[in-house]
């Protein structure tokens, strides 16, 4: 299908084919997974954006991207059979799928900032017939972002770009924060009155829409004068204040649902020939009760699912965020200084049992990362223990107030790093691969990596104990595996395999040399212990000695590590991070700080973004699994003895 496809369609055909994409994503995506509930709303949005739009000529822009899959069916990506697997769609915008994807942030916020560069661009080459539209959800608008954008975009009145605020009240959860209230307004003021003015679809407002059109510009072409509200037998509204207070005209607002209605405001905007908002209402999860009966996220994001009910095709074992939650949850009951701070995922951190059991101890900030520590640096100060839980791919985002906020001066601010590491099918943009690199140069930060739930728990528990410096603690996405147990422990790191006598305790030979313990110190970094155990045993059938260690806390590099290493022939570092400035490069540093020279070989994730599929095909390509290990050590062994 190409989207020039709609413009022969009738208003039957449109709702028909509404009906029909509703159903097709249902089916599609409860075989598969992915975000159901945010398409579910805007396929009529979608439809009518298509249809007053040209793409790929007027970019189209989609912030987050997860609301993109009505997009990828309108511009002829129909095989959904592999969305998110390896080789199949990805789950966002993609320039390799199609000319129509023009960015592919996953990140939110965003959006405003491409449409501001867009639109520059086009105004210098002289690209007079070309749109830029940019979909923002209201839940995107709560982060600093989007209004450092608009500033920039209200300053030019000839320079066009169309914002459509696609408002569903929520995030994954409802929308939180001053705009969400200003929002609600407008909702609540006009809503009441859109039936009786014929503001949703039919013949009165299609009239009042042509009519509309035919007088000169307006802030509010639906509601901004008395004179037309006396027409349909109401008051005036001026619902716009805050926009039109930055330089912005004002659409709104439309139902959403209504193609129709979309269309006509899309036209306007279009044609104003200046920087415009759309104001949609939506409704998340449309059309697919189990989505509209659900209080929480509106199935924002689904796993296999039986389509007529909804219901998990596999009951979930219990996985690392359901761990953290309820370890939040003891700890909130223990200290009464303890509080939450989330970004607009209260549930998809965990952080639910604790905001049940504490509402008034958790803040909600919206998407606004920079804002979340920030702010914990002064609840800290102010004398509590602020823990902050975010993805780990969107920590970056905040780098600058953990160095200059929290650690500079020293507070004792808990993070916690949700979905570290190879997450996989949610694409490049959703790993969690750069955290334990960004983080080393932080001065005076602690870094632990759990292996397991128990380790999850005493490690949170050690985090939240330290009052004078900026903590973390971050672990994988999906079910934890089942506990391992240490050996023993050389400092303060556990021993997971082979000898585990305290460094130094060996006697020495006549050259005054310890004996060699092992062949191989394998450095295992939190959930890659499994693996790094698969490989350790795979090395020992061929006769290579090797002790596996968990470092438990990365940052710093235990003190003792040197000592242990320079009782092996070779050490290596396997972490679930990018190699480039991570925990092998900084167990490489505290070797040459020690005068320890033996060879290092790190293994992590190489410096490049890796493409959606299963975290296990992931780490298989990229050479992250015990076989591939051993095979690589065993040829360096090998080249020793050389």
């Amino acid at each position: 299908m190409h989207p020039r496809d709609l413009d022969a369609l009738t208003a039957e055909d449109l709702t028909a084919l509404a009906g029909e994409i509703r159903s097709f994503l249902v089916d599609s995506v409860a075989q598969t997974g992915g975000h159901l509930g945010p398409n579910l709303g805007v396929v009529e949005l979608t439809i009518a954006l298509h249809r007053v739009f040209d793409s790929p000529r007027d970019r189209i822009l989609f912030d987050t991207g997860h609301q993109s899959y009505v997009h990828k069916l309108l511009t002829g990506r129909h095989d959904f059979s592999r969305l998110r697997a390896k080789g199949g769609l990805s789950g966002y915008p993609s320039r390799a799928e199609s000319e129509h994807d023009v960015i592919e942030n996953s990140h939110a916020s965003t959006v405003l900032c491409w449409a501001d560069g867009l639109a520059k661009a086009n105004q210098l080459l002289g690209h007079r017939d070309r749109s830029v539209v940019a979909v923002i959800g209201d839940g995107a608008l709560t982060g600093g972002m989007a209004w450092e954008a608009l500033n920039n975009i209200a300053a030019a009145e000839d320079r066009p770009v169309v914002i459509i605020i696609n408002d569903n009240e929520r995030s994954y959860s409802p929308t939180v924060g001053g705009l969400a209230n200003h929002l609600a307004s407008l909702r609540t003021a006009q809503g009441r009155h859109v039936d009786e003015m014929g503001y949703v679809a039919g013949e009165q407002y299609l009239a009042l829409g042509e009519r509309a059109l035919q007088r000169p510009p307006t802030v509010d072409w639906a509601f901004s004068d008395s004179l037309h509200a006396a027409e349909m037998g109401s008051r005036a509204f001026a619902p716009q204040g805050m926009f039109e207070d930055l330089g912005l005209k004002y659409i709104g607002p439309i139902d959403g649902h209504d193609i129709a209605a979309v269309e006509s405001a899309l036209k306007r905007a279009r044609d104003l020939g200046s920087p415009v908002v759309v104001h949609c209402l939506t409704e998340k999860g449309r059309g697919y009760r189990p989505a509209e009966q659900c209080d929480e996220d509106r199935f924002h994001t689904v796993n296999v699912i039986h389509p007529d009910t909804g219901v998990p095709v596999k009951s979930a074992d219990k996985d690392w965020t359901a761990v953290f939650g309820e370890e939040m949850a003891a700890l909130g009951h223990e200290r009464e200084d303890i509080v939450a701070i989330t970004a607009a995922m209260l549930h998809p951190v965990g952080l639910g049992p604790f905001a049940k059991q504490f509402p008034e101890r958790v803040f909600d900030v919206g998407i606004a990362e920079q804002h979340a520590a920030v702010s914990a640096a002064g609840l800290a100060t102010g004398g509590l223990h602020p823990v902050v839980a975010v993805y780990a791919t969107f920590l970056s985002r905040a780098l600058d107030q953990i160095l200059m906020d929290v650690a500079l001066h020293r507070l004792g601010v808990t993070f916690v790093l949700d979905r570290a590491g190879v997450t996989g099918v949610d694409g490049a943009s959703h790993n969690g691969m750069w955290d334990m690199s960004i983080l080393q140069v932080v001065p005076g930060l602690r870094l632990a990596a759990p292996r397991d739930a128990d380790q999850l728990r005493a490690q949170l528990r050690e985090a939240v104990a330290v009052d004078d410096a900026p903590t973390v603690v971050r672990y994988s996405k999906g079910a934890v595996g089942p506990a391992i147990p240490a050996l023993g422990r050389i400092g303060a790191m556990d021993v997971l395999s082979g000898s585990f006598a305290p460094a130094g305790a060996l006697p020495s030979h006549e050259s005054g040399r310890a004996p060699f313990r092992a062949d191989v110190l394998l450095v295992s970094v939190g959930t890659m212990a499994p693996i790094c155990l698969q490989a350790a045993g795979l090395l020992a059938a061929q006769g290579i000695t090797v002790t596996v260690i968990d470092p438990r806390w990365v940052k710093p590099v235990d003190p003792v590590l040197p000592a242990l290493a320079a009782e092996h022939r070779v050490i290596i570092t396997v972490e679930d991070n990018s190699r480039t400035s991570g925990v092998g490069t900084a167990v490489s540093q505290a070797l040459r700080d020690a005068d320890v020279d033996i060879p290092l070989r790190d293994f992590g994730i190489p410096q490049r973004f890796l493409d959606h599929a299963k975290r296990e095909e992931i780490l298989a390509t990229i050479g992250l699994t015990g076989p591939d290990i051993a095979h690589q050590v065993t040829a360096l062994l090998g080249k020793l003895k050389g």
